[in-house]
């Protein structure tokens, strides 16, 4: 079978697969890592993301589901998982407390902050890597390519990002979400994420990364110097210490879904299986992507948050099922 796309979703799609003794090839023609999962900043963030972003609002079982299957996957492919935590700043200190107690999570108002050990995060770029590496190791094969049209026999997984409308119909609702995320050459290198409205702060030892920008309907990855400054004074706001360092700005484009959700499941384009869509969640996502995946390409229960992604809640919408 093949899987289209190299970035977080494909890979641990077809690590999955691989590891259950299927033939995988992934074909994508872009870089290794030249993708949205490889400009990110790797957070595997349920807590605030359900708390601080209005499309995440009512997915907290769905984001936790998932991040809870990083640390066995981590573990097996030999990746590190940053425990730290995440702290919020800014002016809606009370508002926020009140919602993560109303989520059952764990937390503490520490004067100026709220923190909570729950949101982790990876390296992107290392986790590219140990994926592609365990999924050689598997036997996946990966070539330089671009699928362009379904196959007339065999099975496709469509892992791609939001210009592959060609593939499948259910294709044609997705939206291009363009992102910057700066990268300091220096700032804090360990430590919680630092978020506030609108930003975060992430601690590295190859240089704090900050994001992000994102702008609905634009796929174009030129770097934009005024939503770099944007981003910047939002920063060294929350941070006043980045205000003296360098930083390097990258662009990556997503694909969301109308409801902010991935689209996984069967298309109605006869053996295609879909896994995109997954908005600014990929890499928390992946690993229930890859596994619902895996249970429908076996015919077995794809579990109890795959209706939630089923493509056909769209049907009769814009698709004009």
């Amino acid at each position: 079978m093949t899987v289209a796309g190299a970035g977080a979703l494909g890979l641990c799609i077809a690590l999955g697969l691989a590891r259950q003794g299927f033939a995988v090839v992934v074909r994508d023609p872009a870089p290794f890592g030249d993708n949205a999962s490889g400009v990110a900043a790797g957070m595997l963030a349920p807590v605030f993301e359900t708390a601080l972003d209005p499309a995440s609002a009512e997915c907290f079982g769905l984001l936790m589901a998932a991040r809870d299957l990083w640390p066995a996957l981590a573990d097996s492919i030999g990746l590190g998982l940053d425990r730290s935590g995440a702290a919020y700043y800014g002016e809606h200190i009370g508002v926020v407390a009140a919602r993560l107690r109303a989520l059952g999570v764990a937390s503490g108002v520490y004067g100026d902050r709220v923190y909570t050990r729950e949101d982790w995060r990876l390296s992107p770029t290392a986790a590219m890597a140990a994926l592609r590496m365990a999924a050689g190791e598997a036997g996946v094969r990966f070539e330089a390519t671009r699928v362009a049209s379904p196959p007339d026999d065999g099975l496709l997984i469509v892992a791609t990002g939001a210009d592959s409308n060609d593939l499948a119909p259910e294709l044609t609702l997705l939206t291009p979400v363009k992102g910057h995320i700066l990268r300091y050459q220096g700032g804090p290198d360990i430590g919680p994420v630092i978020r506030g409205d609108g930003v975060y702060i992430c601690p590295d030892p190859a240089g704090a990364i900050v994001g992000a920008t994102m702008e609905h309907g634009v796929a174009d990855r030129a770097v934009d110097a005024r939503r770099v400054a944007g981003l910047r004074a939002m920063a060294e706001a929350l941070l006043p210490d980045l205000a003296d360092l360098k930083a390097a700005a990258s662009t990556g484009v997503r694909a969301a879904t109308p409801d902010g959700l991935p689209m996984v499941g069967w298309s109605r384009t006869p053996g295609v299986v879909l896994a995109v869509g997954a908005r600014r969640n990929g890499w928390l996502l992946a690993p229930l992507v890859a596994r619902t995946v895996a249970a429908y390409v076996a015919g077995e229960d794809p579990g109890p948050q795959a209706a939630r992604l089923d493509p056909r809640r769209f049907d009769n919408k814009e698709t004009g099922a």
